[in-house]
């Protein structure tokens, strides 16, 4: 394919804001339309790059990290896992989880609630305090591109889909469980030492011998299954 460089006005933000692991979706309408219009063209010229460019279907575009595998380091797991919490506390207060993390809103003011009722999960998360919370947790949703605040108002954008698909996988996994009456082979995820990066990556580790081929959804699905299931032998 012959790549007109003229045409890829937006080259140099694009490639910023994707190299820092950054999700751009329709909000960033100029980065997006580009995207979208030329999107045989950037795909191209980033493979040639050495780095995936993903298309989801569902209204987003990012990169995918070149080693994958069962390490999933701090920033990943706790988004994850704040979903995951999310989810369940919706779903108890008869809220339909979907329609609040695709597109919907979170105040603020219920972030207290929400980490006192899941304290003990959180502190897994080295998340103790609301603003560890919003520092660790929120505010990181928001620089990749999740999220974005509203004066104290959190709505979601559509790459939520990439933690709702974790919660899904992780709720299937339980399932199969309970049907086999035994626990998975899940493996036990090891967290990065280093969380100055944002970047949501998965690290081959060299003390698991679960294949390096899974997609970061299932390690992150994996990472979560562990985490409860240790909740759940705990309680």
């Amino acid at each position: 394919m012959h790549l007109d460089l003229s045409e890829l006005s937006q080259l140099a933000p694009i490639f910023r804001e994707l190299f820092k692991g950054y999700h751009v979706s329709r909000r960033d309408a100029e980065l997006y339309s580009q995207l979208s219009n030329l999107q045989d063209q950037y795909r191209a010229l980033f493979k040639a790059l050495g780095f995936e460019l993903v298309c989801d279907s569902r209204g987003f575009y990012y990169f995918v990290p070149e080693q994958m595998g069962a390490q999933v380091n701090k920033t990943a797991q706790r988004l994850a896992l704040f979903t995951f919490i999310l989810v369940e506390h919706l779903a108890d207060q008869g809220r339909d989880p979907l329609a609040v993390l695709d597109g919907g809103s979170l105040g603020r003011d219920e972030l207290p609630p929400l980490l006192e009722k899941y304290r003990d999960l959180f502190l897994q998360a080295e998340v103790q305090t609301q603003e560890e919370l919003e520092e660790k947790v929120m505010r990181r949703m928001t620089q990749l591109g999740f999220a974005f605040d509203e004066n104290g108002i959190y709505r979601f954008l559509p790459p939520m889909h990439r933690f709702l698909d974790v919660c899904l996988s992780v709720q299937q996994d339980r399932d199969l469980a309970a049907s086999l009456h035994s626990a998975l082979p899940l493996p036990t995820p090891v967290l990065l030492d280093d969380d100055s990066g944002d970047e949501i990556l998965l690290i081959e580790s060299d003390e698991t011998e679960t294949a390096v081929y899974e997609s970061e959804e299932q390690a992150l699905a994996r990472a979560m299954a562990e985490e409860r299931a240790h909740q759940e032998v705990e309680a």
